[in-house]
């Protein structure tokens, strides 16, 4: 039996090729991937060629081990059924469908440990980790009651951010992207107001109590600094990889006492160590998951073996697409 892998090959480049399905180990399981997600950020900055070679891919993720450097395999949202299990592993097992944070490939193995149990369907699960990056940045933002909030981004990770931030008793939510159908979906999900990146200043002529900058664009991080107000937040999720960023950090900065933070998923900020851990996170994403209709994110899936198109789809026309599936037939 032959199964399928994607590789980024170079600079805009990718290639789907052919190797042999693995054969667990006594204490491994092997999955049959029936669905995989796109992080069009970043997974974007890989196909662009813009992050560092000698960078590591992701030091907790076992599936991720090695660095940036080309050929690789990337990519951390799979969710498919076990299909195998190794001699030391319980039959209980079998016929599973997990959760991987694993790249796009037809079969991989792991250790039961590193996958996540799930009764979501996939096209449901395979928004776990984008949720849970959401979760992470709402929980380091702390937002209190009557708070405005102003979310720059809604690609999958803004949209899940703005979505969850809409259950909080805020007294505005304000998002903003350049694309008309992400404003229109960002309202959907619970935005008082979605405006574009030229209209932010007349949306908050006083400044926001808190300020998420998820939309990947360097530019946009001097605009949430410039939207945030007296002693405000701002939240820094998006990764830019090797791109510069220019800041205007002058008078009014300087006396603002704006606070700049970064967030990110693989750890914990310790002010939440007393009560959370990653188990707790992860068990919350999936219950959010469970009650919560994000059919209207996925907007594109191909067939692995047309990974090139859709790589193309999310570098060159982002105004069409918003999350992006692989799928294994």
């Amino acid at each position: 039996m032959t199964g399928r892998a994607l590789y980024f090959t170079g600079p805009t480049s990718v290639a789907v090729r052919e190797q042999s399905v693995p054969v667990p180990g006594p204490e491994e399981v092997r999955v049959r991937v029936e669905r995989s997600g796109i992080s069009p950020g970043t997974e974007l900055l890989v196909y662009r060629g813009e992050l560092s070679p000698e960078m590591s891919a992701d030091e907790t993720i076992d599936a991720l081990e090695g660095t940036f450097s080309y050929p690789l395999q990337y990519g951390y949202a799979a969710v498919g059924c076990v299909t195998a299990a190794g001699d030391a592993v319980d039959d209980e097992w079998l016929d599973r469908r997990v959760f991987a944070f694993n790249p796009h490939e037809s079969h991989f193995v792991a250790e039961p440990e590193t996958l996540v149990p799930t009764t979501l369907e996939p096209e449901r699960a395979l928004f776990i980790p984008n949720t849970e990056a959401a979760v992470n940045f709402v929980m380091d933002a702390r937002p209190r009651v009557g708070a405005q909030v102003v979310v720059f981004g809604q690609g999958p990770v803004g949209l899940l951010t703005t979505a969850l931030l809409a259950e909080f008793p805020l007294s505005e939510l304000v998002t903003v992207d350049q694309y008309p159908n992400r404003r229109d979906l960002s309202r959907s999900f619970g935005a008082d107001r979605a405006v574009a990146p030229e209209d932010i200043d007349d949306a908050v002529p006083d400044g926001a109590d808190i300020t998420f900058e998820l939309s990947g664009n360097p530019v946009a991080l001097d605009d949430a600094i410039e939207a945030t107000g007296f002693a405000g937040q701002v939240i820094v999720g998006s990764w830019y990889g090797t791109k510069d960023v220019e800041l205007e950090l002058g008078e009014s900065y300087h006396r603002s006492h704006v606070r700049v933070r970064s967030s990110q998923v693989s750890r914990l900020d310790p002010d939440h160590a007393d009560r959370w851990d990653k188990d707790r996170r992860m068990a919350y994403v999936r219950s959010w998951l469970a009650e919560t209709d994000l059919s209207a994110l996925l907007t594109h899936r191909f067939e692995i073996d047309r990974a090139a198109e859709a790589y193309r789809l999310l570098a060159e026309r982002r105004n069409e697409a918003v999350q992006v599936a692989f799928t294994y037939e």
